[in-house]
This record gives C-alpha cells, sequence and structure tokens, in this order.
C-alpha cells in the first residue's frame, strides 16, 4: 500500500517537474524568439492610454510624420491598448502596399467603419465580400464609361452646368463649395443611378451635405478616441451626429434604389443599380442561396461609392481654385497655354498631352492638396518581416500618405506649390513616382481614371471662362491655406470671385 502511494507521488512529482521544465522551456524558447523578432521602435506607451497623450489627434498626419523623423520609417506607436505600425516616407509606403500587397492589403475595419457598413460594400470590408464587390464595382463602372469617352460627355455636359452657376454670382464674391459638390456628385450619380440631379433638388443636397460632414467628424479627435473606447459611442455627440447622416442617406438611398427597381428593364440596364439588381434575379431564378448580390451589399455599395466620388473630386477642385487665386502668376501661364492650345472651343481629355504646364500645375495642386493625409488603414494578412522589422499577423497598418506627398528626398521643394516638380527642363510633363494621391497597391482608389478625368476637365473649362481673385479688399498673401482637418483636409471656409474672361 505504502508503496503504491510512494509509486503515485513519485509519477506526479515527476510529471509535475515534466510540466514544469515544459512551460520554462517554451518562456525561454518565447522570450529567445521575441528576441530574435524586432519588432519597430517608437515612443514608450503609457498604461491602457497607450500613446494618446503624446500625439496630436486635431492633425495625427503631421504627428506621425513628425515621429518619423526620430523613429524611422516604420514604427509603432499605441492607441490605447490597440498598436499601429505606421509606414512613412515613399520608398516604405510604395515597399509595402506594391512589393508587399498580399501581406499588407487588408483593410482595418475600426469600431466606426464597421458601424458604417456593418461589414458590406466595398470600402470598409476583408474577404471574399470585397474581392467580389471590388470586382463587380469596376467591371460595371468601366461598362459605363469610366475613364473613357462616354463618362468624358457626362462631365463636359456637367461642366456647363457648373459654369452656368458660376456666372450667376457676375464676379461678386462667394462660396463655391457647395456648388462644386454638386457638380463632382452628379457624375457619380449618372454612373450610379443613371441621371443627374439639379442643384436645387433638396434631397440630393441633403445627401451631399450629410457626406460631407461625415466625412469630416470621421477624422475628428472625439471618433479617434471612439475608435478607442467604442463604449463612449452613444455619449459623443460626433458618433451620434455621425450615425444619424448613415440611417438618413441609407433611407435616401434605398428609396433611390426602389424606384429604379419598379422602372427596371432587364434587356436595357441603365446604371450600376440596374446591372446590381439584374445580376441578383438571375440568382434568384438560379436558386443560388448565400449570394454576396445581396440588397445590403447593394446600399452599401452605392453609399461607399457616391461619398467617395463626391467629396474628394469636391475638395480636390476647392484647392485647385483657391491656388489659383493664391498664385495668380500661375493662373496665368495656365490660361495663357489654353488660349494658345486650345483657344474657345470645348477642351476635351485628348488636350491634356499638348498642355504640360497645366497638367504639372493639376499634379502640384493635388500634391501640396494632400487631401487623403492617411490612406484608409491597413491590416497584415499574415505575419510579415518588413525593413528588419516583425510584424504580426492583423496588426494595424497606417500608410502615411503625407510623408510620400510631403517626401524631402523626393521633392525638390516639397512645402512650396511649385509645378516645376513635374516638368523637365524643356517645360515637358513628368511623371513621378511618388506622386501617390490615391494611394496604391490592392486597396488603390478604384475610381482614379474617373477622378483624374473630372478634375481634369472641370478645372481646365473653369480657367478657360473665369479669373479667379480674393475678394475686394483681401490680397493674395491673406487667403489662409490652413486647412479644415477631417479624415479629408478641406479648404478653410472662404469666398473667391469669379470674373468671366469672355
Amino acid at each position: 500500500m505504502l508503496e503504491d502511494l510512494f509509486q503515485s507521488y513519485t509519477s506526479v512529482s515527476l510529471l509535475g517537474a515534466s510540466v514544469g521544465m515544459l512551460v520554462i522551456h517554451l518562456f525561454y524558447s518565447s522570450f529567445s524568439s521575441q528576441e530574435k523578432r524586432t519588432e519597430p521602435p517608437g515612443p514608450k506607451p503609457l498604461p491602457l492610454l497607450g500613446n494618446l497623450l503624446q500625439v496630436d489627434l486635431k492633425r495625427l498626419d503631421s504627428c506621425l510624420f513628425d515621429l518619423s523623423k526620430k523613429y524611422g520609417p516604420v514604427f509603432t506607436v499605441y492607441f490605447g491598448l490597440k498598436k499601429v505600425v505606421v509606414l512613412a516616407g515613399y520608398k516604405t509606403v510604395k515597399q509595402a502596399l506594391v512589393n508587399h500587397a498580399e501581406e499588407f492589403g487588408e483593410r482595418e475595419i475600426t469600431p466606426v467603419f464597421y458601424d458604417f457598413n456593418k461589414g458590406h460594400g466595398i470600402l470598409f470590408c476583408n474577404g471574399d465580400t470585397w474581392k467580389e464587390m471590388r470586382r463587380f464595382a469596376l467591371t460595371t463602372l468601366r461598362d459605363f464609361g469610366m475613364g473613357k469617352r462616354l463618362a468624358e460627355g457626362k462631365i463636359i455636359e456637367e461642366c456647363h452646368y457648373l459654369i452656368e452657376e458660376f456666372e450667376q454670382h457676375d464676379g461678386k464674391a462667394f462660396n463655391n463649395t457647395q456648388t462644386i459638390h454638386y457638380a463632382a456628385s452628379n457624375i457619380i450619380s449618372a454612373l450610379m443611378f443613371g441621371k443627374r440631379f439639379e442643384y436645387k433638388d433638396p434631397v440630393f443636397q441633403a445627401m451631399v451635405e450629410r457626406d460631407h460632414e461625415s466625412i469630416h467628424l470621421t477624422g475628428s479627435a472625439s471618433i479617434q478616441i471612439y475608435n478607442v473606447f467604442p463604449w463612449l459611442g452613444p455619449w459623443l455627440k460626433n458618433w451620434r451626429e455621425l450615425m444619424k447622416n448613415v440611417e438618413d442617406n441609407k433611407k435616401e438611398t434605398n428609396s433611390i434604389i426602389a424606384d429604379l427597381r419598379k422602372t427596371m428593364n432587364p434587356e436595357m440596364c441603365r446604371c450600376f443599380v440596374d446591372v446590381f439588381l439584374n445580376c441578383q434575379q438571375n440568382l434568384e431564378v438560379s436558386e443560388i442561396k448565400d449570394s454576396y448580390y445581396n440588397d445590403e451589399n447593394l446600399v452599401y455599395s452605392v453609399m461607399n461609392l457616391f461619398a467617395a466620388g463626391t467629396d474628394t473630386t469636391g475638395n480636390t477642385l476647392q484647392w485647385f481654385l483657391v491656388f489659383m487665386a493664391k498664385y495668380p502668376h500661375i493662373q496665368d501661364q495656365v490660361q495663357e497655354e489654353l488660349s494658345r492650345v486650345v483657344g474657345s472651343r470645348q477642351i476635351q481629355v485628348e488636350d491634356r498631352r499638348n498642355l504640360p504646364y497645366t497638367d504639372a500645375v493639376i499634379h502640384e495642386s493635388q500634391r501640396f492638396a494632400n487631401i487623403v493625409p492617411m490612406a484608409i488603414p491597413h491590416k497584415t494578412s499574415q505575419d510579415v518581416t518588413f525593413q528588419g522589422y516583425f510584424i504580426k499577423e492583423g496588426t494595424t497598418v497606417l500608410p502615411l500618405l503625407t510623408s510620400v506627398l510631403y517626401d524631402e528626398s523626393e521633392w525638390e521643394s516639397p512645402h512650396t506649390f511649385n509645378p516645376s516638380h513635374f516638368l523637365d527642363k524643356e517645360g515637358k510633363f513628368i511623371r513621378r513616382d511618388a506622386f501617390m494621391p490615391f494611394s496604391a497597391g490592392r486597396r488603390v482608389c478604384l475610381g482614379e481614371s474617373l477622378a483624374r478625368m473630372e478634375i481634369f476637365l472641370f478645372f481646365t473649362s473653369l480657367l478657360q471662362r473665369f479669373r479667379f481673385t480674393p475678394p475686394p479688399g483681401v490680397s493674395e498673401d491673406e487667403l489662409d491655406l490652413t486647412p479644415v482637418v477631417g479624415f479629408t483636409l478641406t479648404p478653410s471656409p472662404h469666398e473667391l470671385c469669379a470674373v468671366s474672361r469672355q
């Protein structure tokens, strides 16, 4: 009996010792492994708060850009307990998003992004849903002329409406923000819904304004705090306003979709919504279940494209006109080239190759405006060793586009508005690899070709017809280029005069 007890005790002791040795071994192996796996450096985080007290949430991109000068092009910050790896500088951002597109190609779904889409649509989702919805959107928008002559015709038509609106002010100072956003929105509306809206349409005005406000609020300090501490949502005014905007726009978008559904002809698709509904019907007839072509993916995809296609292009055009009023000598050279090469006829996309200075000014305006200073956050799809640092699967990654467009090793005078960045010694237009306003890689802006066409045609058509100046009594030097900071950077509230040249 005693012998049995002794043997049992000995066995348990040996087992315990073995387990203890195994735990010690695993601990030291893990420690050794961690030592070998050097993680990106960064400022020391505080318990629970991380680096929140060490960064400026009101201008996060500039703050992170400054930190990159201390910690290098790949570094770590903590938003609360959330670890974020920041990528800074053209070479680093390109290497990650293009050369390691698979590893850095996932989207980080922050709490507010989940609130927007609930995992549906195009912008704020991953996996097969994202792949199928992005593929469908690209194919369908191209079929309806994105980047082609068909879209060019729609943009030229909208240019005429925009010019008429500007002419009504008779050269007097006015705020052009809403009018420009309505014009930009009508281009994506034509592709989404097969029609344009009157600028005075109250439903249309409300949808555009809600999207504009939502994009601004998304970059606010309180929403960034919400992403760290989601339980704060109901107590934050900005979060409550955001959710109301999303629900109101969802309701209006569903109403437009319902009208299109009633008048749909499967033999003659008019727009993006028609094609989606047609796919939906075909799958229902085939009795295919669990399809991506459901009502939620439709409404959120349309909302994603409507907002993205309106706000970024509208903001870009606003900046262009502010720059022209701020730098009249540059406006003079653009208008001289337009008059010499095109004259008074309608400008077309094919004219671009004969307008090198104008093209350089457009590119420099996009670079200098830097309207999307931080790309929508990415996430690593797998463990990756990048520039000698180990980054774990599922880590949030922030490509800092500000650091690309203002990279001192890529641009001769990054903090100056200088069209010569895009001109050679003979005055010919040159492309620059570090021109990356649309981001890059798998998550590059899917509407880039449409946006480039819109920006060119709207800008040149307006410069052909008007000279833009500050209001009477305001000098060029007094025009403020300090942006209003949200998720995008927009010009401060201002008025300009659009003086007819004809």
